[in-house]
């Protein structure tokens, strides 16, 4: 099983099956990270996690996956982890997390050390559920303070591919977050072309309504095999979410109470066919989730047998759901997406 070639916003997928995959995903970690301009000590602390986290798959569930996401567009930069398997979980998190409780094996710092090397921690574990650990290396304040949405991703090629067809950006401006999703036609080298394409083109028009952006990448598309996209907007001022789509891109507004609502897309191919474009408006939830994702991504995922999960960070909501639902027979990009809890309490909805 190959390690797909990193990229600007694909995920490196390292797959954790014996103790030797441990050194394959430290490797991996410590060139991105030297990549990404991290420091000698920063380098050897992304190292000391993966490895760690890498074990702990190997130890207690055999075989699981490394994914790790470069935010490399960021100043400064940071490295996103995620380890991932199906094991027997855990029962007793808060116990993994004690000072001098460590794996049989490892290398002895435990849980609780990783999560101080950590700028942001969180594992997601339960028996029978498998575990999921989260760790973000760089610095504290690494995403953009314009953006009111707190974002997560999990973007990874079909097995045995080099490159990912499917990509995703987030724009920030106007008091307004605008999110793309978008899945070019198939996958390998062509869909990867026409995914640039429309990330080309989403970024030539900030502050313009979803339907017009999805209408621009349309044009922008033609020249290529076609993309199936989705464009999504939130307003903070008005506690509105803007959504339009063109083709199997799915969404779904998650709230804190009450039922999901599926978002609304047209048929069609970017670039090629398109019945129709048009932009529903939906209240922004409080607390809610927004989650978007290609057809790499099986519509039959669910939250409810995750307790707690729906309050993690939307990296590592990203991870379960990847982990559990994704096929790995095509490409996949997964996008969870919450308002920031302290510009909530702070601006009170208005906007930055």
């Amino acid at each position: 099983m190959g390690v797909n070639r990193p990229a600007r916003h694909v995920s490196v997928s390292v797959p954790v099956e014996a103790t030797s995959s441990v050194g394959e995903a430290r490797r991996f970690a410590m060139n991105l990270a030297e990549a990404l301009q991290f420091s000698q000590s920063d380098i050897g602390r992304v190292a000391l996690v993966v490895t760690e986290a890498a074990m702990n798959i190997v130890q207690h569930a055999g075989r699981g996956e490394i994914l790790l996401h470069p935010l490399a567009f960021e100043a400064p930069a940071s490295l996103e982890v995620l380890a991932l398997d199906k094991g027997p979980g855990m029962a007793n998190v808060a116990e993994a997390l004690r000072d001098g409780f460590s794996t049989g094996g490892s290398s002895g710092v435990g849980l609780g050390t990783i999560a101080r090397l950590s700028t942001c921690f969180e594992i997601s574990s339960a028996p029978g559920k498998g575990t999921a650990l989260f760790a973000r290396m760089g610095p504290v304040q690494s995403k953009r303070p314009a953006e009111r949405l707190e974002w997560g991703v999990v973007c990874v090629p079909k097995l045995d591919e080099e490159v990912c067809g499917d990509a995703w950006s987030v724009m920030a401006g106007h008091g307004r977050n605008t999110v793309l999703i978008v899945d070019g036609l198939g996958h390998g080298l062509h869909a990867f072309d026409a995914a640039q394409e429309a990330l080309r083109a989403f970024w030539e028009h900030p502050g313009e309504r979803p339907e017009s952006i999805l209408n621009a990448l349309h044009v922008a598309l033609k020249t290529t095999r076609g993309a199936v996209a989705a464009v999504s907007e939130v307003d903070w001022e008005k506690r509105e979410f803007r959504y339009a789509g063109a083709g199997n891109i799915a969404g779904t507004l998650v709230p804190t109470e009450g039922k999901p609502s599926n978002l609304v897309s047209h048929s069609g191919t970017l670039g090629q066919s398109v019945t129709r474009f048009q932009e529903f408006t939906y209240s922004w939830p409080d607390g809610g989730l927004l989650i978007l994702h290609s057809d790499g991504l099986s519509s039959r995922w669910e939250l409810e047998p995750y307790p707690g999960l729906t309050r993690k960070n939307p990296s590592l909501i990203a991870g379960v759901l990847y982990r559990d639902f994704a096929s790995r027979q095509d490409d996949v990009v997964i996008l969870v997406g919450r308002e920031r809890q302290q510009a909530a309490s702070e601006q009170g909805g208005g906007s930055p």
